[in-house]
């Protein structure tokens, strides 16, 4: 009964462990009003290494006073133009000016504004604009939500002018200038937005002089701001490429010396620009347009340095990080999937002459110095993605030649790494390689989620924060090399227990990375835990043995629809301003705006696919398992054979990262980071497995399925009997090898003595061959009671009478591993 029970009960845990984790949330308080005011001020271009105490003075004063932080600029059109970020801060959203661009350029810099009765103004080209991103952009942005949303605002520059008008046009109160006293102005509209000008160049000494410009007028409209005022200064947009991260500051009651954060970003210091508006509606105490802005209200946090100048230093390090993880991280990739195309092709030869054959026809043995290279080869390759996260501790970046120094840090590490692979005790078994890297992987990725993820953040193998996607919690690379390390090290684990033991524990190690995942204090994508529920179901049902099949897939499919639908409840119960993206997502399906996001995830979907470097890591590893490692002398259906919870892990990984993937708009970069960890690991195991493909196993008498074996009657000792094989030196069952051994003639009976201990837990030397392991059967339909005795043998006695048990002789010329692999 239990047994037909157990695929429900493991579905309804792993639902359970994924719900818990996607549903627990970080405290929010409801944003409070703290102003009767509201002034935005733009420098486009502005960056923190512009600030400093003799060029830029008075917002010195204003950031030492106030809260600081780096402000993304992303919008609808990369780079964001200065009219692309004025026209972003007005919708709440990614926007972008329509007309015609250069290449990885910006529109011409005029914008007509029309002034018909000199208190207000008209932006003629505003209808056109509207109906761009309405209807050509895939954001739905609607130009003007932030002025709709008071009634009253006030632009001063053609900048603002953009910002502040509402989606006919019209700008309630507008001045090319700040006027001598601006003090009515301002006082005018509970909104403000000003345009105090550009910080262009790449020249120093330009800069610093536009900058000054800049802060002589920031100075004015302090000195003329109305009481109870929140004044927000932002370097509103980029002025050419390469992206770079912004000044964001914030000064008024409520925002004194913190770090400015939203819940967009989840991560202290960090801003987008589409947080502004609704930053200023919240400090205005005002509602949320009807259809929301994509951003999130500003918060101030503490934590921040009493020093200014500390305090300055650590966005400005994340500029300069950023700027370099963009390009260093594509030759990364690209080097990565080359290297793993040439060893791909350099291990085709090895598997094809791995397995021992009889007689002088078969090909010659591959030295076991170049088998041993090649292996710590495999070993290297696929702890680089962690040896390259760990680099990030290291401040690369700030050297003069920044890749060459990333290079050099994530070489070391990788030796470092694969040295303490190689010792590590076990490594001699065939399965040791494998559970020693998945576990170091694992242990890395997972200790950085938990440490606050401070190493994917604009690291090499994270994210950008310059390109607004993600601030906190897993990357997809991050995510890819999470699971797939987690699943083969619960595969690892399983594997040395009991049968019966293997799917609960896969649900164990499964379920604890489902939380690390798709917690919102951890991995914060939910996504990705949904697909990992999968994973981990798939890998449940089969570690046992048997194949994927129709039932056993629909109760994986209905885990992971579990979990989505159970967090989907979950999150559609928050208040509209806390969900999270599966809430917005049912939302915007239920006002038929949802097709904005689906269009969305497939364009990046498709943009992945074609640009990105994982793809081609993804393809390589699935040429060389499907035309190599599963063909018959690739031993990887060997190595699933004798092991089913490596199979499943397998498995798991692949549902997983392929649904991780184009659900969460990444196409094949999840696989791909996968892929990077665990084909090496397959072909390494696949090469041991084919070593021994020709060792014979001697039958243990008295031994049962329920002792442990995969197959009744099979395990044993090998004629080696070191453990480095599949079987502990053992081949397919009662398979005569065909070169000399030690021990009687081949024509003359063997005797084997029972074992002293036969029953107990099964180790690497205990599993079956591949002759004797149906991946067909299934665990629950063929497996013995650990109860019943022992069969009588062949000559009538049992294992506790029977002294010895004689081994009829057969004579073959192929092993029988060989016959089945044929």
């Amino acid at each position: 009964m239990l047994r037909r029970i157990a695929p429900a009960l493991l579905t309804v845990l792993v639902v359970a462990l994924g719900v818990t984790a996607l549903a627990a949330r970080p405290p929010r308080s409801a944003p409070q009003r703290t102003a009767d005011f509201v002034v935005l001020a733009g420098i486009a271009g502005l960056r923190w290494e512009d600030v400093d105490p003799q060029s830029t003075p008075t917002l010195w004063r204003m950031a030492q006073d106030g809260s600081i932080g780096s402000l993304s600029v992303r919008s609808a059109h990369r780079p964001t133009c200065p009219v692309d970020g004025w026209l972003t801060l007005g919708a709440g959203s990614f926007a972008a000016w329509n007309g015609s661009r250069p290449p990885d350029g910006c529109p011409p810099a005029g914008v007509a504004v029309d002034q018909p009765d000199g208190i207000g103004a008209n932006l003629p080209d505003q209808e056109s604009v509207v109906q761009y991103n309405q209807q050509r952009l895939s954001w739905g942005a609607m130009p003007g939500s932030l002025s709709e949303s008071v009634r009253c605002s006030v632009a001063v520059g053609p900048g603002a002018a953009v910002a502040a008008a509402r989606p006919f046009g019209r700008v309630d109160r507008y001045a090319s200038a700040l006027p001598a006293d601006p003090r009515v102005l301002l006082g005018s509209c509970v909104l403000s937005i000003v345009d105090l000008g550009t910080v262009e160049g790449t020249d120093p000494a330009s800069r610093a002089g536009q900058a000054r410009a800049a802060d002589a007028q920031l100075a004015r409209v302090l000195a003329a701001r109305p009481p109870r005022s929140l004044v927000l200064v932002a370097g509103i947009s980029d002025t050419a490429q390469p992206s770079r991260l912004h000044v964001a500051v914030a000064d008024g009651p409520g925002w004194e010396r913190g770090w400015l954060t939203s819940a967009s970003t989840g991560r202290d210091g960090y801003l987008q620009l589409v947080d502004l508006a609704p930053t200023a509606l919240a400090a205005l105490g005002r509602p949320m347009p009807e259809r929301l802005f994509l951003g999130r209200p500003a918060v101030s946090t503490g934590g921040r340095p009493a020093d200014l100048a500390d305090a300055i230093s650590a966005p400005a390090n994340a500029d300069r990080e950023a700027a370099a993880q963009r390009t260093v991280s594509g030759r990364f990739f690209t080097l990565l999937a080359g290297v793993q195309v040439l060893l791909a092709l350099a291990v085709l030869p090895l598997l094809r002459r791995a397995r021992p054959h009889a007689g002088p026809a078969g090909p010659t043995a591959v030295s076991g110095r170049v088998v041993a290279v090649a292996e710590l080869l495999l070993v290297a390759v696929a702890l680089t993605v962690p040896a390259a996260l760990l680099a990030d501790a290291v401040p690369w970046w700030r050297g003069d030649h920044p890749g060459w120094l990333f290079a050099g840090i994530t070489g070391l590490l990788v030796a470092a790494g694969t040295t303490a692979v190689r010792f590590v005790p076990g490594y001699a078994s065939t399965l040791g390689p494998l559970g020693a890297v998945a576990g170091l992987t694992t242990l890395v990725v997972g200790l950085d989620v938990l440490t606050g993820a401070r190493l994917q953040l604009n690291g090499v193998v994270g994210y950008s924060a310059l390109q607004g996607g993600r601030y906190a919690g897993l990357s997809t690379v991050g995510l890819g090399v999470f699971l797939a390390g987690a699943l083969l090290t619960g595969g690892w684990f399983a594997q040395r227990l009991h049968r019966g033991w293997r799917p609960a524990v896969m649900v164990t190690v499964g379920g604890l990375a489902v939380v690390v995942v798709g917690s919102p204090f951890l991995g914060a994508d939910p996504v990705g835990a949904i697909a990992l529920t999968a994973g981990v179901s798939v890998a449940a049902v089969i570690s046992a043995g048997g194949w994927l099949t129709v039932s056993r897939l629909a109760w994986a499919a209905m885990a992971a629809l579990a979990v989505g639908i159970g967090f989907a409840v979950v999150d559609l119960r928050r208040s509209a301003a806390e969900r999270g993206s599966l809430g917005r997502f049912l939302s915007a399906l239920g006002d038929g705006t949802g097709g904005f996001t689906v269009h969305r995830s497939s364009t990046e979907n498709f943009e992945t696919l074609v640009n990105s470097p994982l793809t081609v890591l993804a393809l390589v590893g699935g040429l060389l398992v499907w035309f190599a490692l599963l063909q018959p002398w690739g031993g990887l259906m060997r190595l699933f054979g004798i092991y089913p919870a490596v199979r499943a892990a397998m498995a798991g990984t692949v549902v997983a990262a392929v649904l991780g993937g184009v659900l969460d708009g990444a196409a094949l970069d999840v696989l791909g980071a996968a892929a990077a960890l665990v084909v090496p690991m397959a072909a390494l195991a696949s090469l041991r497995v084919l070593g021994h493909a020709a060792d014979r196993t001697r039958p243990l008498p008295g031994r049962s399925r329920a002792d442990g074996a995969d197959d009744p009657g099979s395990g044993g000792v090998g004629p080696v009997g070191d453990g480095d094989g599949p079987t502990g030196g053992g081949g397919p069952l009662g398979a005569v090898h065909p070169r000399p051994i030690s021990g009687a003639p081949a024509g003359a009976p063997q005797a084997v003595a029972p074992p002293a201990t036969p029953d107990g837990p099964p180790t690497d030397a205990d599993e079956p061959s591949a002759d004797s392991a149906d991946p067909s059967a299934d665990a629950d339909d063929s497996s013995v009671d650990s109860d019943e005795p022992a069969g009588p043998t062949r000559g009538g006695t049992t294992p506790e009478t029977a002294s010895t048990v004689p081994v009829p002789p057969r004579q073959v010329n192929r092993s029988s591993t060989e016959v089945a692999a044929s």
